[in-house]
């Protein structure tokens, strides 16, 4: 079973980091994912948090939060004694095998639903892949490339939502959906996306 499957899932978990949320945020698209979507979408209290943090920057981030919980599209959720002991795991040690505190938290509250974690930082994926490797973890690139969404968004809507979250967030792409995703947007305007690299996208290109 994969992570696609768990999108047509009304018991099924995705939990949301806090780089995930802002993504999302960009395209002005979120509650229409989230709310599209037969599957449950949960944040941790920590990376309701730290999104309570980017008030003092004027980011909006939190309020979109709040609007998506009000409108049931969203649970902020605790950490139980599973997921606690995950966190915990991955926020204390030397800097290379930790996290911050909304990714580990992320991972803990996954792993304890036994649901699938939604993170875009490589070294949280990675580290994900090492100690969790059952634990299901996309993307927001990959949540927004998936057809599911793609049907909600519409073919436009997708475009423009990857755009709006790469530019307006500088959005993560994993270097296996780069080619997906400069296929959605055009090879132009992802030349124009600094998050992405130059040289890659052009060796994507024929020549």
């Amino acid at each position: 079973m994969t992570w696609l499957n768990y999108l047509a899932d009304p018991d099924a978990v995705f939990v949301a980091d806090t780089s995930v949320l802002i993504s999302l945020n960009a395209t002005g698209r979120t509650a229409d994912v989230f709310g599209g979507l037969p599957c449950q979408f949960v944040v941790p209290e920590n990376v309701s948090a730290e999104l309570e943090n980017g008030r003092r920057n004027g980011y909006r981030d939190a309020d979109v939060l709040e609007e998506l919980c009000l409108d049931g599209n969203v649970r902020c959720v605790g950490l139980g004694t599973a997921a606690l002991e995950v966190y915990e795991s991955l926020v204390d040690g030397s800097t290379l095998r930790t996290l911050d505190d909304g990714e580990a938290a992320t991972i803990g509250c996954a792993v304890e639903l036994s649901g699938v974690a939604l993170i875009d930082e490589r070294k949280a994926r990675l580290l994900c892949s090492e100690n969790y490797p059952e634990l299901m973890v996309v993307s927001t690139a990959g949540l927004l490339l998936c057809d599911p969404v793609k049907r909600i968004l519409g073919e436009s809507g997708q475009a423009a939502a990857l755009l709006d979250a790469l530019q307006k967030a500088r959005m993560r792409v994993p270097n296996e959906l780069l080619s997906a995703v400069c296929s959605v947007i055009g090879p132009d305007a992802a030349m124009r996306c600094t998050s992405l690299s130059r040289s890659r996208i052009a060796t994507l290109q024929p020549k």
